[in-house]
């Protein structure tokens, strides 16, 4: 994508964005980014990996309290919230990977662990896969990703239609702004959020150039190798599923572990796709367990 699109602005939008105080802007591969950074800087790092159409403020529950014990980063990925590109942008797995590989230089942050939530819970993996074995950090996935979504013959060429047509993202936004279609989007994630957090979605989805970033990451999304790039996660990694997520089902966290060598299973009753909003304790406490390996094995469940 372009650079010629209408971004959130900072003083306008992010005056009451969550964490407001951690937020810094940094410059690296062809991006401006928007980071958010927390906790003691000697301590080890966590890697904080919004999904598709979100931001960092989909962490503003989770990232104070991992901050207690860890030096904790979020970020924008390319062309979401307000990190924007000074050029075309690659979108793809492998793109975002290189770029995101490339601000974590710049930031001289070696994460212990990247945590990634549906779409990011794939870059997480795929960042992971990208240093040497030994040196891999863990990797907790929340209601990842991992397999191409049913109906992918359909939606990929639709995507792609949607991301080429300039207008696309502005009536998109358009709608956001003067229908309930933000609302509707909100429940079909099947998570009951608090109004604040769901006012942010709506703010998102009415800037095109984050909708075209959205569109655009869809389109260029190709995750039939993907398993692949699981065989070959030799980290830790934990899984977290909701069995009550209409939009990622928790097979794909199952075929995940099935496939990593070393993963483990953590399970939800409830909680919908927005698991780590609607229930940021589970998570944060599953994360931990994660980082900080305790004796337990196999699957759990809350």
């Amino acid at each position: 994508m372009t650079i010629s699109e209408t971004w959130l602005d900072w003083e306008r939008d992010g005056r009451d964005w969550p964490n407001h105080s951690a937020s810094r802007f940094v410059e690296a591969a062809g991006f401006r980014w928007h980071v958010q950074m927390m906790g003691p800087t000697e301590n080890p790092g966590l890697l904080l990996l919004h999904g598709t159409g979100a931001s960092t403020h989909s962490w503003r529950h989770v990232l104070p309290r991992l901050a207690e014990r860890y030096r904790v980063v979020a970020v924008d990925l390319p062309c979401h919230g307000f990190t924007r590109p000074y050029a075309t942008a690659d979108l793809s797995l492998p793109g975002m990977t290189r770029s995101l590989t490339a601000l974590l230089t710049t930031l001289a942050f070696k994460p212990a662990a990247v945590i990634g939530h549906s779409a990011g819970a794939a870059i997480a993996v795929s960042l992971a896969t990208t240093t040497r074995s030994d040196t891999q950090p863990t990797v907790v996935g929340i209601n990842g990703a991992f397999l191409p979504i049913r109906g992918d013959r359909l939606f990929s060429p639709m995507a792609k239609l949607l991301f080429a047509n300039p207008f696309s993202a502005s009536m998109f936004s358009l709608l956001a702004r003067s229908t309930p279609l933000g609302g509707n989007l909100l429940s079909a994630t099947g998570s009951q959020i608090d109004a604040f957090g769901a006012a942010l979605y709506r703010r998102l989805l009415a800037s095109p150039g984050h909708v075209r970033g959205a569109l655009g990451m869809m389109a260029a999304w190709d995750l039939t190798r993907f398993d692949g790039m699981l065989q070959e996660l030799s980290a830790p990694a934990t899984l977290i599923a909701s069995r009550d997520d209409p939009m990622v089902p928790i097979r794909n966290s199952e075929h995940a572990a099935k496939i990593a060598r070393n993963a483990r299973l953590a399970i939800s009753d409830h909680g919908g796709h927005l698991l780590h909003e609607r229930d940021p304790g589970f998570v944060c406490q599953v994360i931990l367990d994660a980082v900080e390996p305790r004796r337990c094995q196999g699957v759990d469940a809350a």
